[in-house]
């Protein structure tokens, strides 16, 4: 008999603001922009995208747009979001 795989969704595990930010700091390490709106649309989906709207005041669609791998978030839109998901934007020095 052959084995049954179900699809696993991160954003079912990234319900704790500490969990969120560990998961962003992975992608931002990545340095793949592609890989770091599509780890931002996965914590955005965790907190539910519904809500993410009316807490910044941006659109469903353009959040989902902006947070897809083939997105390109403004500066603007990705700091809406952080504000909201609890998680600070910080830079250090190598």
């Amino acid at each position: 008999m052959g084995k049954k795989f179900t699809t696993f969704d991160p954003a079912a595990h990234l319900t704790d603001p500490a969990a969120a930010a560990a998961f962003i700091n992975d992608a931002l390490a990545s340095g793949d922009a592609g890989y770091i709106a599509r780890a931002m649309g996965i914590v955005a989906r965790a907190r539910g995208m519904s809500r993410l709207s009316r807490e910044t005041g941006l659109s469903r669609e353009q959040l989902y747009r902006s947070f897809s791998e083939q997105g390109n978030p403004t500066l603007k839109t990705l700091l809406a979001v952080l504000r909201e998901l609890g998680v600070e934007f910080v830079a250090r020095r190598r």
